[in-house]
């Protein structure tokens, strides 16, 4: 028979337990998100519920080109920077939990459907290495090798799919590739050639089917059905620019941020003053919106209401909201030099952008379209929130 004392014994340190825990207050993870600063090599952890920053954490190396994807608990963030750097910061105890040096420069990355897998996409060598999320140790390489001479091409738009797949493409050999990690120590891995010329930038559909790759040799983009690859690689929005006299390109567009609002899609186009309006069931062009400057991100509110623009330099100072069943301009904002990203906080309430040159981050209430508060920041960039680690290619 259990002992009654002892019973007695275990409740009351068990109650001694919970009462220390009511000393440190806990908290989940759901309100979190990184802010990127790159001339520091760290990052700052932000909640979006008091709208405050909580923690800053250096020694991240070069974050000049940084992005972050993050565990599916939401806890870590899988940081990769320009100099080959992929760190994992473990955002409750505000700390680095394992960073490695695995390239020699890298631009990006992914994480699996199932949460196992962190991917690294090289600009040198050219090819995606793929990591053990828990431990960081190498799981499998796949060279970005190319042509009868062998040659290592850069690699853009590396996104994960459903399928535990990763897509991506082949800057300099104009392919798109499909590797299915479901065995990730024997990777198998399907190449797409001839898509076009100079692919800068490729996303995802938010259902995770279609991978689009956007083209920078030449008008037009890429299309591949992940549900029926058998069909290959589609062209679309051919020549959406021929004919009109180009215009000099300062900052190529972020594909990844492009704005999904039902069956429209609102696309960045390269080197122009415009946002492409495409119908997403038969992948044409519907409408063009002219715009301040030439689009960087292209971002929807998450109930798809509206649309939000940031620009290349020069015109860098300003963002514009798109009223989307209008497809108008309803507003132009100028929070200062230097916008360079924007992300909404999962219902879409609050609108997060980066102010680099006045070393700020700026909150909106999407609602009024007015400043809610800023927050200090050392030339801040990306600002990446945990709601990422529910939603694929992101």
């Amino acid at each position: 028979m259990f002992n009654r004392t002892r019973q007695t014994g275990i409740a009351a340190l068990c109650g001694l337990i919970l009462l220390g825990g009511c000393a440190t207050p806990q908290r989940g993870t759901g309100d979190l998100g990184v802010v990127i600063e790159r001339a520091s090599g760290s990052v700052q952890v932000v909640e979006t519920t008091g709208r405050t920053a909580l923690n800053s954490i250096s020694g991240l190396g070069d974050l000049s080109h940084a992005s972050v994807v993050f565990s599916r608990d939401g806890r870590n963030a899988y940081v990769f920077g320009r100099d080959g750097g992929l760190t994992k910061v473990d955002l409750l105890n505000a700390r680095i939990d394992k960073r490695i040096i695995q390239a020699g420069n890298s631009i990006g990355g992914a994480i699996s459907q199932d949460g196992s897998l962190v991917a690294v996409s090289n600009y040198k060598p050219g090819g995606v290495r793929i990591f053990d999320a828990e431990t960081l140790a190498p799981v499998a390489n796949l060279p970005a090798v190319y042509g009868d001479d062998k040659a290592r091409s850069k690699v853009v738009g590396l996104v994960d799919a459903p399928g535990q797949r990763f897509v991506f493409t082949l800057y300099d050999a104009g392919e798109i590739w499909v590797a299915d990690l479901s065995e990730p120590t024997r990777p198998k891995v399907e190449k797409f050639k001839d898509i076009g010329e100079l692919p800068y930038d490729a996303l995802v559909t938010p259902d995770g089917r279609y991978y689009v790759a956007g083209l920078f040799g030449e008008d037009g983009m890429a299309l591949l059905d992940l549900w029926n690859l058998d069909a290959g690689v589609k062209r679309i929005l051919d020549g959406y620019g021929r004919g009109e006299k180009p215009l000099p390109v300062y900052k190529m567009p972020h594909l990844e941020g492009w704005a999904s609002a039902g069956d429209l899609l609102f696309v960045p186009a390269v080197g122009r003053h415009e946002v492409l309006v495409i119908d997403r069931r038969t992948w044409a062009e519907v409408d063009r919106i002219s715009v301040y400057g030439q689009p960087i991100f292209v971002v929807a509110r998450p109930d798809s209401r509206q649309v939000w623009v940031n620009y290349a330099h020069p015109l860098n100072d300003a963002v514009q909201v798109i009223d989307v069943p209008t497809r108008r301009v309803v507003k132009t904002i100028r929070p200062g030099k230097a916008v360079l990203h924007m992300e909404f906080t999962p219902r879409g309430e609050q609108l997060w952008l980066s102010v680099r040159d006045e070393n700020r981050i700026d909150v909106y209430d999407t609602k009024t379209l007015e400043r809610l508060t800023t927050l200090d920041a050392e030339k801040p960039s990306g600002i990446f929130l945990t709601a990422r680690a529910n939603r694929i290619g992101l």
